[in-house]
């Protein structure tokens, strides 16, 4: 057994190695089909302003460093020749006395520029016509605004590039032009990374099943190096701060990561892989691999042998199988188990047009999220505790369970640690609640401006500090350096959601038999929640924490069976109860 453990790490370290080498090989030639595939119309813009097209480049960050500078330079130029200047300003400022006129746009001359520039003024500024100001200053303040928003958000987005679109564009452009051996067989790097690091990683797993008798074994668990914030902890921790870094913030620079999974996504949906395809290809693959290490460990427990299970199909089928499917029949792309507002972009502008414009499969999809936020909530919590949701199907939960299963012992039990918790969760979730108000006020009345904030920057801000930077880098990242469950306890706005239906208005709870307690310190130290079981354990308390998500690992961990998962009758508080046994079999009571 121990023979083919070593010679498991040996092929998972193989195509791991493999994988960080095919980072670097690739040389990038930017041709002339590659910018009509990507710019379209404006090719030929591209390629007058720049030489970037034909020339070799044999490391993608110079590629990536030129295209950002050749499409500022194009965004220049052509705000000189579309863009209202300050003369133009003066001379229609001078045009007017008292109030302002559309008639004095006359004063931008003839022709195909000057009529686009009354155009789009006509657009952002109709709104000054016939408006009194007291000063010529005062006129000409005004008119500068409408048109630096003429400059900001019409001229780069229809005669250049706007910095979404940059973004876009670099990683696109940087992708068709890859050259290389990755790009020449993808399919055989494919093999040679996530089948060599598969298999390897299950030849390592199963020989776990002889080593003695079921239950869990402490031993060591504070003194290795990946389960104590040793060094290959903090390894393996910078490690996925850096791939989610680049994942969420500059997907140009991974482009051979994305082209080994092209295979896969055109045997699914039909096209070539993105960035998010690879993130739920990897994320699958996680959490069915140490599914398996999660049951072996767990096996002398029925109910969480299920559970990882259920996390497992969860994220297979309606994380990634079906949403890529629903995309090869050209049908909206959804993941039916994802919800408000955890899925923070679903009342997005673009979300709920693509879902209405859809026909009926997209109505249904709108009213099942809307039916999952209302009514799915509550309900499931009353009858099941947030454990129907974050221990059994979400897919973060999933993975802080099966990937995040080693660093549990980590999470802060302190109650500084949960004061911080119970202030920055419900601030997340009270965030998302502004944003999608502001999204849904824009979406409805066209008016992006609220208070002074534009609604479109609040939900920037929140993607990019909650949804990537908190949930991905800091979420996952963080595993070996501060437990499994940061995001689901110091971020999740769904978890807080759950949380507080569970807390006031559930039947689960998690009872104790202090009498049983020998304080040995299993249930504190393996619970992610951060929650000092034993404290509550050694009283004889329940286990009301809001924050609790029921996964019952340290029922599973008791050596006493102390610990139950109870779910008890509302309408008689102090009936007869109905008890779960470390194996999650019901027990009479």
């Amino acid at each position: 057994m121990k023979a083919i453990k070593i010679i498991g790490l040996g092929l998972f370290l193989t195509g791991f190695a493999i994988f960080l080498g095919s980072f670097f090989m690739a040389s990038y030639t930017v041709t002339d089909e590659v910018l009509a595939n990507q710019l379209g119309d404006k090719a030929q813009l591209f390629k007058e302003s720049n030489k970037i097209t034909g020339q070799s480049y044999s490391s993608n960050f110079k590629l990536v460093s030129d295209l950002e500078t050749a499409f500022n330079d194009i965004n220049t130029q052509q705000l000189k020749i579309y863009g209202i200047t300050e003369t133009e300003i003066e001379k229609i400022v001078s045009a007017n006395t008292g109030s302002f006129q559309l008639t004095s746009l006359d004063q931008l001359g003839e022709g195909d520029i000057a009529a686009y520039k009354k155009s789009t003024f006509k657009d952002y500024g109709g709104w000054l016509d016939s408006r009194e100001f007291g000063s010529a200053e005062e006129m000409k303040s005004q008119i500068s605004g409408v048109v630096e928003n003429i400059k900001k958000y019409q001229i780069v987005n229809e005669k250049g590039f706007d910095k979404y679109k940059i973004k876009d564009l670099k990683y696109s452009m940087t992708k068709e032009s890859s050259i290389g051996p990755v790009s020449s067989s993808p399919s055989l790097f494919l093999f040679l990374t996530y089948v060599l690091c598969i298999v390897g990683a299950l030849m390592y797993i199963l020989p776990k099943i002889k080593d003695g008798p079921p239950g869990i074994k402490n031993n060591g668990l504070f003194h290795r190096a990946m389960t104590s914030v040793g060094w290959l902890g903090i390894l393996t921790g910078s490690f996925l701060i850096a791939f989610y870094v680049i994942l969420y913030f500059f997907p140009e620079y991974m482009t051979n990561w994305i082209i080994m999974v092209d295979p896969v996504s055109q045997f699914l949906k039909g096209s070539d892989a993105g960035r998010f395809f690879l993130y739920g290809f990897i994320y699958t693959l996680c959490i069915l691999v140490m599914g398996v290490r999660m049951m072996i460990k767990y096996r002398h427990s029925k109910y969480q042998i299920v559970r990882t299970a259920s996390v497992m199909f969860f994220q297979t089928s309606f994380a990634f199988l079906l949403p890529e499917i629903l995309l090869r029949l050209n049908k909206p792309y959804f993941d039916f188990k994802n919800i408000w507002p955890l899925d923070y972009d679903f009342f997005f502008d673009n979300e709920l047009s693509t879902l209405i414009e859809s026909g009926s499969l997209g109505i249904f999809m709108l009213g099942w999220g809307i039916a999952l936020i209302i009514i799915g909530v509550p309900v499931f919590v009353y009858f099941f505790g947030k454990r129907w949701y974050c221990s059994w199907v979400c897919g973060c939960g999933g993975l802080a369970e099966t990937l995040g299963d080693p660093y549990r012992q980590l999470s802060d039990k302190s109650l500084k640690a949960w004061k911080v918790e119970r202030w920055m969760i419900h601030t997340v979730l009270a965030f998302a609640i502004v944003m999608t108000g502001g999204v849904l006020y824009t979406y409805w009345t066209g008016n992006s401006q609220i208070l002074g904030f534009s609604s479109y920057d609040v939900r920037s801000v929140y993607g990019a500090w909650i949804g990537a930077g908190f949930a991905g880098v800091v979420g996952t990242g963080f595993y070996p350096l501060m437990g499994n469950r940061v995001w689901c306890r110091y971020g999740c706005p769904l978890a807080a959601y759950l949380g507080i239906v569970q807390r006031f208005k559930s039947r689960f709870r998690i009872t104790t038999n202090g009498g049983q307690c020998i304080s040995c310190g299993n249930c504190s130290t393996y619970c992610e929640m951060g929650i000092d079981v034993r404290w509550y354990a050694q009283r004889g308390q329940n286990i009301v924490r809001s924050s609790c998500v029921g996964c019952g690992v340290c029922s599973s961990v008791c050596p006493r069976g102390v610990l139950n998962l109870e779910v008890k009758d509302e309408a008689d508080r102090f009936g007869k109860p109905i008890l779960l046994g470390n194996d999650g079999v019901k027990l009479d009571a």
